[in-house]
């Protein structure tokens, strides 16, 4: 297999290439319904897109969204979904070039090795532009979490580069804050030093890696699969399936080496769970609590600092790449992340329900979170990490 469907219940094969006339993806499993437009897309799409600021590629593409099946009189049919974007603002001469070149960092070698051919317009099918339909079928899975289980799937940049937020809660994220800035970042007070340090940044014709942080609230205790269908496990691979994802991190992640057991384990009082170092899930299921997870994203590597490679026919090159591209792709990766969760979750609420429907809500069910106010909700958690995630 080709391996392009993600899902099982909720899945979503996608199509296209980054310079092709067009990409689009076909969503198999959508309940029906549920009330779908072309102007329920812009939104994240827009978030998504290069060309709104200097900090990401100057590449504009429109990304209009035509549904072309599975929708009729604005709801869904319970048909497969089909969902098409043009390509608008493709510029193939850039890569003339480099055409016959491994650019190193990118996936031309790899893709020459497994198919002996490769499209080399802006990466072709290894492009972030494939992302873009990930986002698209995303807002029907948000929609219907939103409106079946009161689920929000939201996310910001936690990192870039050597630089974290300052003054920033995690258990009190200011989405508006994150939502009024460029790099989705949640400290307004550093919105004017990302600026600069995007701008040397871009001069110095460097790049750099990133770090973005999901959160999703309102999710019931039960979804995920006891061992093969872990929620975790899948979400760390539909993460890292992302372009330039390296790493992934659930709850705490690499810190928990460093804890103690009596720390990491999140103690449970008559009034909720006092601390979420596991992310909210245990044994591949979710807790009910807020569930936390993290994505690294390495450099960008297309850089016009020139490096050594070779050829497609083994002579050694200069590459230098041209073009539009982003010094940090973590920018705009935030909306992408979202969209990963999200679809994995809406395919483990189906796949709950088609084999738990009939448990309905068991008792007892554990607040996700204490009230810290509360002078019996236990004992406060001493031990956070420096990371500030919990």
């Amino acid at each position: 297999m080709a391996s392009n469907t993600f899902g099982k219940l909720f899945a979503v094969t996608t199509f296209g290439e980054s310079h092709g006339p067009a990409i689009g993806c076909v969503i198999d499993g959508c309940p029906p319904g549920l009330a779908i437009a072309p102007e329920d897309f812009p939104h994240d799409l827009e978030r998504r897109a290069t060309g709104r600021t200097r900090h990401t590629s100057a590449r504009h593409e429109a990304d209009e969204v035509e549904i072309l099946s599975g929708v009729y009189e604005g709801v869904t049919t319970g048909t497969p979904v089909a969902l098409l974007i043009r390509n608008t603002d493709a510029r193939s001469k850039d890569y003339a070039n480099i055409a016959a070149q491994f650019r190193p960092g990118h996936a031309d070698y790899t893709y020459w090795q497994k198919y002996g051919i490769r499209d080399p317009r802006g990466g072709g099918r290894s492009s972030a532009r494939e992302t873009t339909m990930r986002v698209a079928a995303a807002v029907v899975a948000k929609k219907w979490l939103a409106e079946k289980y009161g689920v929000q799937v939201r996310g910001y940049l936690a990192q870039i580069g050597d630089v974290t937020p300052r003054a920033f809660d995690v258990d009190n994220v200011e989405w508006a804050v994150v939502e009024s800035n460029p790099f989705f970042w949640p400290d307004a007070t550093q919105v004017a030093e990302l600026e600069s340090y995007m701008d040397a940044l871009r001069k110095s014709g460097d790049s750099v890696g990133a770090r973005v942080d999901v959160i999703a609230d309102g999710l019931p205790p039960g979804w995920g699969e006891p061992i093969y269908g872990k929620l975790d496990g899948e979400l760390a691979a539909a993460l890292m399936s992302i372009n330039a994802v390296k790493g992934v991190e659930i709850g705490d992640g690499f810190a928990s080496v460093a804890q103690k057991g009596s720390l990491h384990r999140d103690e449970i009082s008559a009034d909720g769970f006092l601390s979420n170092h596991a992310g909210g899930i245990l044994g591949g299921i979710s807790t009910g609590q807020d569930l936390r997870c993290s994505t690294a994203f390495k450099p960008t590597s297309s850089l016009r600092l020139p490096v050594q490679s070779l050829d497609t026919a083994g002579n050694v090159v200069e590459v230098v790449t041209t073009g539009r591209h982003d010094p940090c792709v973590g920018i705009r990766a935030t909306p992408i992340c979202e969209a990963m969760v999200a679809l994995v979750l809406m395919d483990q609420a189906l796949r709950h329900r088609a084999q738990c429907g009939d448990v309905g809500e068991v008792s007892p069910r554990i607040p996700a979170k204490a009230d810290p106010k509360k002078p019996d909700s236990g004992k406060p958690d001493s031990g956070k990490p420096d990371s500030g995630k919990r």
